[in-house]
């Protein structure tokens, strides 16, 4: 298969909610980068992360197994730091490889569950 993707990504918008309602970890609210790898070798992930009120955190390192999908809570995401709850960030994902990002959060805050995703941003 075709290289698809792009090594740089951007997601502008990100925020953990504080509390959740429902089964854990199913209905833990959270945010999430859904990251594909069509090449045929790893992708070495690199997530760094910016705040409004305080310096960047990160890099957070993860790697997708070439020709595979991973999943990224960032709630699970805890070295160099783990991500705070309760605050607006963004994130910059750069990997080794072409990939595609896609951004997901799941509110559980309430009953009336709410889903976004999105693409994120690329460029190079």
């Amino acid at each position: 298969m075709q290289k698809i993707g792009k090594r740089l990504w951007v997601i502008a918008e990100g925020y953990i909610p504080p509390s959740s309602h429902g089964k854990a970890p199913q209905l833990t609210s959270h945010e999430t980068a859904c990251l594909l790898n069509t090449t045929e070798q790893p992708a070495q992930v690199e997530i760094t992360l910016y705040f409004a009120d305080r310096e960047p955190v990160g890099p957070y390192r993860v790697t997708v197994p070439a020709r595979r999908t991973r999943h990224v809570r960032f709630n699970d995401l805890d070295d160099p730091a783990p991500v705070p709850r309760d605050t607006d960030f963004a994130s910059v994902i750069r990997a080794d490889v072409p990939i595609v990002v896609q951004h997901s959060r799941l509110d559980s805050r309430q009953s009336e569950l709410a889903l976004m995703t999105t693409l994120a941003y690329s460029e190079g």
